[in-house]
């Protein structure tokens, strides 16, 4: 009779060495120490910036008739907002930025599903796509001047044109990180066609889809400040891009310097406040971040 085999502990010692394999549960950090961590750094990135900035004014490195110093571009900033002319700028430009990104998300998500899933669609639109990507906006803005005049037609066409490539795209790459064991077991389940893209496919291409949506705003906001640059009209109003080249036109270097800063505030705000914890939420929610 064969000798029973000894437990010497060896199974014992591969569940251990498998429980260390997974990482040890973290709690979610404190509300306040995840606010610090999320403004501190760009708050100490922005004073940087303006310590270097004063110091190149100091070295008189150009004259200040087209360098303005930190305090002739915070002068600037407070005389438009002061008349009011600022606030209006930033709203005009916001709500055209968020019209316009609706409907190009209405436009750029069923496209880019439509092209990720038919083969040949895919072969023809994918290079085009990629192509308007890379096409930059303003080369959009003549063409919508002829077809619509000084209008805010226009301005959206432009907006459309830069921001729906980059979210059908977006949508595509996501759609192409979907295991093809999920599209699998949706149809052993039934689901088909529309089904299959709403219960399906999107859910689980949503991290590459948001990250679709973050690249799409990033492109319509400067497709828009595009239009305003160029475009100029009583009909559209004042927008940040318009107030810029108001600023050129007066050669008030002082207004271009604090424009160019309120562009790219507004962008990144919204891109901050909107589009990163959505992103991070849908990470959260799958396992792939921990804060």
């Amino acid at each position: 009779m064969p000798p029973e085999p000894r437990d010497d502990g060896s199974l014992l010692s591969l569940e251990r060495g498998l429980d260390a394999l997974d990482p040890p549960a973290v709690g979610r950090r404190p509300w306040g120490r995840r606010v610090a961590a999320a403004v501190l750094p760009p708050l100490v990135a922005a004073v940087l910036v303006l310590v270097v900035w004063q110091l190149l004014i100091w070295a008189e490195v150009k004259d200040r008739a087209t360098f303005p110093s930190p305090a002739d571009v915070a002068a600037a900033l407070w005389d438009q907002w002061q008349q009011g002319t600022l606030q209006e700028a930033v709203w005009l430009s916001l709500s055209r930025g968020a019209l316009g990104f609706a409907f190009s998300v209405l436009i750029g998500t069923p496209l880019g599903l439509v092209v990720a899933r038919v083969r040949v669609l895919r072969t023809a639109l994918a290079p085009v796509l990629s192509g308007l990507q890379s096409l930059p906006s303003v080369a959009w803005v003549p063409a919508g001047i002829l077809w619509f005049g000084l209008s805010p037609a226009t301005v959206y066409f432009v907006v459309l044109l830069g921001a729906v490539p980059s979210i059908a795209n977006g949508t595509i790459s996501g759609i192409d990180q979907v295991p093809p064991i999920y599209l699998r077991v949706g149809r052993v389940l039934g689901a088909r066609g529309l089904a299959a893209a709403r219960y399906v496919i999107m859910p689980a291409a949503l991290p590459g889809y948001v990250g679709g949506l973050k690249q799409g705003w990033a492109f319509a906001w400067r497709s828009l400040m595009a239009a305003e640059l160029i475009t100029q009209s009583p009909r559209l109003g004042t927008g940040l891009g318009q107030l810029l080249d108001t600023g050129r036109q007066l050669f008030d270097v002082s207004l271009v310097f604090g424009m160019i800063i309120a562009i790219l505030v507004v962008g990144v705000a919204v891109d901050r406040l909107v589009f990163s914890p959505l992103e991070r939420g849908v990470l959260r929610r799958r396992g792939l971040l921990v804060d």
